[in-house]
């Protein structure tokens, strides 16, 4: 059930729309009449509601005021302008401010319905879309990581780089690089990067490698540059590590 405010100066018409719209039987609800543009606005920042239909011509703040003011604010909600002939070039303004629809005084049913049912139809269609782009965001990034990680499973981690497994999933490196700061809490690097200190923790204590054997066995091609991230990862050099693994 989508929620309606409606905004007129005369309480007679809202009374005659609020009728016609429940007339119509369609899944739409009035929850709130206000009487100027004003006093709209300030109901609105407090509440939610999905369409606002207000007349063009009101005192204190006018219907195009309140069009323009509603477009500034952080809510998703869609408003309709009434207004009488000749004022239909302000109608036309409206439109081009962002007004969803018009209606021409005196306001027929027909019209009016079909107004409406246009309107549910585009807001449901977003609404389906929003969804849909929702579900994908959540299932796409989660299966793109589970194929990486399989990668880097079958991989022999000195021929793993960013680009190599963006590639093989068929994305961009910043994207991937992104998703795994999502999921880990850290970029694609860092987690390659503990994977090779962990596998060269385990050749330490498991092997007789030489240092230069274990660093290039892990991706490393300079033993300096080996040496620093493991020290600065596990707080010691790989050769105290070794050590006070005997």
């Amino acid at each position: 059930m989508k929620k309606i405010l409606l905004v007129d100066d005369e309480r007679w018409v809202r009374t005659a729309l609020k009728w016609t719209i429940k007339k119509l039987a369609l899944p739409l609800e009035i929850i709130h009449e206000c009487g100027n543009g004003l006093e709209a606005l300030d109901w609105i920042k407090q509440n939610d509601v999905d369409l606002v239909i207000t007349d063009i011509q009101m005192p204190i703040m006018d219907g195009l005021s309140l069009a323009n003011e509603l477009s500034k604010l952080n809510k998703k909600l869609d408003c309709f302008i009434i207004s009488v002939h000749h004022e239909f070039q302000l109608a036309h303004q409206a439109l081009r401010s962002g007004v969803t629809d018009y209606l021409i005084k005196p306001i027929d049913e027909k019209e009016l319905k079909e107004c409406l049912e246009r309107w549910l139809f585009k807001r449901n269609k977003e609404e389906t879309s929003r969804k849909i782009a929702q579900v994908l965001d959540e299932t796409i990034p989660s299966s793109t990581i589970e194929r990486v990680l399989q990668y880097i499973e079958k991989t022999p981690l000195d021929q793993i780089t960013l680009k190599a497994a963006a590639d093989h999933v068929h994305i961009n490196p910043s994207y991937l690089s992104q998703l795994f700061k999502q999921q880990f809490n850290k970029k694609f690097v860092g987690y390659i990067t503990e994977l090779r200190i962990e596998e060269s923790k385990r050749l330490l204590q498991n092997t007789s490698l030489r240092m230069s054997e274990i660093a290039e066995r892990v991706g490393y091609s300079d033993l300096a540059y080996f040496s620093n991230n493991f020290k600065r990862i596990t707080g010691s050099s790989p050769s105290e590590f070794r050590k006070s693994s005997d």
